[in-house]
């Protein structure tokens, strides 16, 4: 069965609870059929010292919207998907409001994937451009 745009975005938050995801306010908010889309807000919780978004902060965000976007396309029951390499370019910086996380999919294989996630901010200017390669594991019966 397929699941509703309002059913994925609802299961993204509900397991974000107790999490890091949660702890940085990082909340699914848009998903179509080639993409999924995050909010984090900019505030002192994800701040380095002088005030500015810290690039942690950032991957943390790419990462989790990454991880939710390749985790859609597996069937949960038979495997698992883990994160194995993210790098990310920052380009500017940021101080206060929201950054957004668009993540779309470069390569869907069977074993691996390879996913872009574009990090803006809410005048959508591009902060950083990140990658993210997972990995689909089977789950040990």
């Amino acid at each position: 069965m397929q699941m509703s745009k309002e059913q994925i975005l609802a299961k993204a938050n509900a397991v974000s609870k107790d999490t890091l995801m949660e702890t940085l306010g990082i909340e699914m908010i848009d998903c179509g059929d080639d993409f999924i889309l995050a909010r984090m807000p900019v505030n002192r919780r994800v701040y380095q010292p002088d005030g500015i978004l810290h690039g942690g902060a950032t991957l943390a965000l790419a990462e989790s919207v990454g991880s939710f976007a390749a985790h859609l396309f597996i069937d949960t029951d038979k495997v698992f998907v883990r994160g194995i390499e993210i790098t990310g370019n920052h380009l500017k910086s940021v101080k206060e409001g929201h950054v957004y996380a668009r993540a779309q999919f470069l390569h869907k294989g069977r074993t691996t994937q390879l996913l872009e996630i574009r990090v803006t901010d809410d005048n959508d200017n591009l902060i950083s451009i990140c990658k993210l390669t997972t990995i689909t594991l089977s789950r040990s019966k």
